[in-house]
């Protein structure tokens, strides 16, 4: 291993100083992981952290899962690691939280760097895979601790809380981000639960009566107790009731019981019409008679 800050001030750095104060330098690799370290700097606790997280990325290969890829952004604030793509940071480590870094002599892509977590207080040790910048990825980060440590001689301490102030107000924003999306989700889960209720409780998948079957002459068989609720209306009206079959005598508008010039008393008419009408009473009885 190899630390970064041991680098001598008598040398050359890599960037320029505007490059990682104004800005930062951009890095692509994979990140195997990170992992609890008992010491806050020593060769020999990242070398065990190295070989925990190797062992813990061939598992992985070997069920087919791939070594997720990062971006790097390194300035004298610290390291970020984002996603590639959506440039979403997974991990912001400021540097006055950093107290190791070093490359593996014995792996020429392996480099790593110690971290204490603003929540939890307990170290961390980051390991990444890079096929051909992982030398100079240390050297970048040693090269923002010296930029970082002139800047707190020059401003007599006063950056450097001005700096953990940033860092803490960025951290925030990052958790509102954070929360943000997750509320985001939330909301997107319940609209589809309730359009996905409304659909099962629409007309379409609801219980309709079930209409009459119908004979081969496609006509609705008879029934005489059939409700007259089942009867459709036609523009907005009710049809009229089916007149009841009853064995009483039936009567007209008025309320009168139809004429029945037989069934009349023979008092109801004068002399000589009642004795006509007796004679055609007569005649019919005779008729029915020879039937």
């Amino acid at each position: 291993m190899n630390r970064a800050f041991s680098r001598k001030k008598d040398k050359t750095w890599m960037h320029t100083p505007e490059a990682l104060s104004k800005h930062y330098i951009p890095y692509n690799a994979k990140f195997l992981g990170s992992t609890e370290v008992e010491q806050p700097k020593g060769t020999e606790v990242v070398r065990d952290a190295v070989r925990k997280l190797k062992f813990a990325r061939h598992i992985k290969k070997s069920e087919g899962q791939k070594i997720p890829k990062v971006e790097l952004q390194i300035s004298i604030y610290g390291v970020k690691i984002l996603e590639p793509k959506t440039k979403e940071v997974q991990h912001n480590c400021q540097l006055h939280r950093i107290s190791f870094c070093a490359d593996d002599k014995t792996d020429k892509r392996i480099f790593t760097f110690i971290c204490k977590d603003s929540e939890s207080n307990k170290h961390l040790c980051y390991v990444f895979d890079s096929e051909k910048c992982a030398e100079e990825i240390t050297l970048t980060i040693g090269q923002a601790f010296d930029l970082a440590y002139r800047k707190f001689l020059e401003s007599g301490g006063k950056d450097v809380e001005t700096r953990k102030q940033i860092a803490g107000l960025q951290k925030r924003i990052q958790d509102l981000e954070t929360e943000n999306m997750e509320l985001k989700n939330k909301v997107q889960d319940l609209e589809n639960q309730l359009r996905i209720t409304q659909v099962s409780t629409s007309p379409a998948g609801s219980v309709t009566p079930m209409s009459p079957s119908t004979d081969i002459f496609d006509m609705i068989p008879f029934s005489p107790v059939s409700p007259q609720s089942s009867i459709p209306t036609r523009n907005g009206t009710q049809p009229p009731p089916v007149p009841s079959r009853s064995t009483e005598i039936k009567r007209d508008l008025f309320g009168a019981e139809p004429f029945d010039p037989f069934n009349c008393g023979a008092g109801d008419f004068p002399p000589d019409i009642q004795s006509k009408l007796d004679e055609m009473q007569r005649q019919r009885w005779r008729g029915s008679k020879w039937d």
